[in-house]
């Protein structure tokens, strides 16, 4: 594999906050069909040639109650639209995720879900992704510079249809600071006050879960940001630095100081079960996405949700960078239905389909220039000015890397750490991380 290069840089992503600022102002694996046409190609038969019927399936891993309604929205909108029918095939996210490999390379969905960066940029590389420069040809009006650059590839083609972004954040129920009388922390010194505080009254300080390996890379990547930087951050992802480095350990540290006042058993729990220790108030705190967090809350209990970006560490760097993934949608490599499904990707990518699926989802918010007259709730608003008031947003560690390195090395080590926050065992872990990768990246 050539060494990646991506796209994900400051100016683009500040450009990113930017476009999610617009869209809030008005409104809003795996069995699969063979194939044996080629939607590879730019000039290849699709949405732009004006003829498209039939039908399609779209692999998803929208499989979360709430996430699944509002794809399922997006999909009938996308029907009614186009005339086509979508055969929707829903995988839970995590199996989801640790199979696309094999899904890709084997006989895929015509359309399936996936994330922008270099999680798409890898695949796209290896030719298990279709080119799809003529469904931007019709959509590129409706999305800035940011967010096209988030769609290409290594080659500069287009791959992925953006629909939202989402932040990672601090997330606390209003009645319960209320009633304590807790107050929102700006710095780590408050944070760590806050959760002692929190623990003397009987709550767990922090819910955590980190069964499904993914979630304590959020934890990891807001720690790095907040003590290194977004520029360390981007090499540190690219191994430019090493993970041995005295930047990596400074975050194992702060993490180290941190876990005593997270949940216990975060290996053992799904992030779906922390969030309602969050909701039924067992938990004072939480930080994830809103995506996950908010989606996972009963409507009757949204209200009553809010959050607070993470505090600072590091005065030269502040509250300037956090997480805020992008999601959204490919072809694959060789759809059945290349015209049906570029169809589909051409109506996603417009305002109209955007403000659709966000009628439905309540904790998103929109990547198109303008979308309809549907008001965001409160924590799309917040999430709105979360993002804007950052310089840079990262994409997110899993997605930011390596796959396979973020898989097979990151979440077992994080979670080893997890286990064993020792300095002897940060260490251990720092110098195992660096043998991985040096055998990954030079592959």
């Amino acid at each position: 594999m050539e060494p990646r290069q991506p796209l994900s840089r400051r100016s683009v992503l500040k450009g990113l906050a930017g476009a999610a600022g617009l869209a809030a102002v008005p409104g809003a694996l795996v069995s699969a069909c063979s194939s044996s046409s080629s939607g590879t190609s730019a000039s290849s038969s699709g949405a732009s040639s004006g003829v498209a019927s039939g039908s399609i399936t779209f692999g998803s891993n929208y499989s979360d109650a709430a996430t699944k309604a509002a794809f399922a929205t997006l999909v009938g909108q996308a029907t009614a639209a186009t005339k086509i029918k979508v055969s929707i095939n829903t995988i839970d996210n995590h199996t989801f995720q640790q199979n696309i490999n094999t899904y890709l390379q084997g006989t895929p969905n015509d359309l399936f879900t996936w994330f922008a960066g270099y999680r798409m940029q890898f695949f796209a590389q290896q030719g298990l992704i279709g080119q799809i420069n003529d469904v931007w040809d019709k959509i590129g009006g409706n999305f800035n510079d940011a967010a096209k650059s988030l769609s290409k590839g290594l080659d500069g083609n287009y791959y992925f249809v953006p629909i939202y972004n989402y932040p990672w954040v601090v997330f606390y129920n209003k009645s319960v600071f209320a009633s304590k009388g807790y107050t929102i922390p700006t710095t780590w010194d408050q944070l760590i006050a806050l959760a002692q505080k929190m623990k003397k009254d009987g709550l767990v300080p922090l819910a955590f879960a980190d069964k499904d390996g993914w979630p304590a890379l959020g934890t990891f990547d807001i720690l790095n940001l907040r003590l290194n930087g977004y520029d360390y951050h981007i090499k540190l992802m690219k191994h430019q630095l090493p993970w041995t480095d005295k930047g990596v350990t400074a975050v194992f540290n702060q993490w180290a100081e941190l876990l005593p006042y997270c949940q216990t058993g975060a290996n053992g729990r799904i992030w779906q079960d922390a969030a309602k220790t969050l909701e039924n108030k067992q938990a004072g705190m939480m930080f994830q996405g809103t995506n996950q967090v908010a989606s996972n809350y009963a409507a009757a209990n949204l209200p009553d949700l809010d959050f607070f970006v993470y505090p600072a560490i590091n005065p030269a760097y502040g509250t300037d960078f956090m997480d805020a993934p992008t999601d959204g949608f490919c072809l694959s490599k060789s759809p059945k239905n290349p015209a049906a499904a570029k169809a589909v990707l051409e109506y996603i990518g417009t305002p109209a389909a955007e403000s659709a699926f966000l009628q439905t989802d309540k904790w998103d918010v929109g990547l198109a220039k303008v979308v309809s007259q549907t008001p965001y709730d409160a924590i799309q608003k917040k999430a709105v000015s979360a993002i804007s008031a950052c310089k840079s947003v990262a994409q997110f560690m899993d997605r930011d890397t390596d796959p396979g390195f973020a898989d097979n090395v990151m979440i077992p080590s994080i979670q080893k750490f997890i286990d064993n926050p020792s300095a002897s065992g940060i260490a251990s872990l720092q110098a195992s991380i660096e043998a991985q990768a040096k055998t990954i990246f030079t592959t």
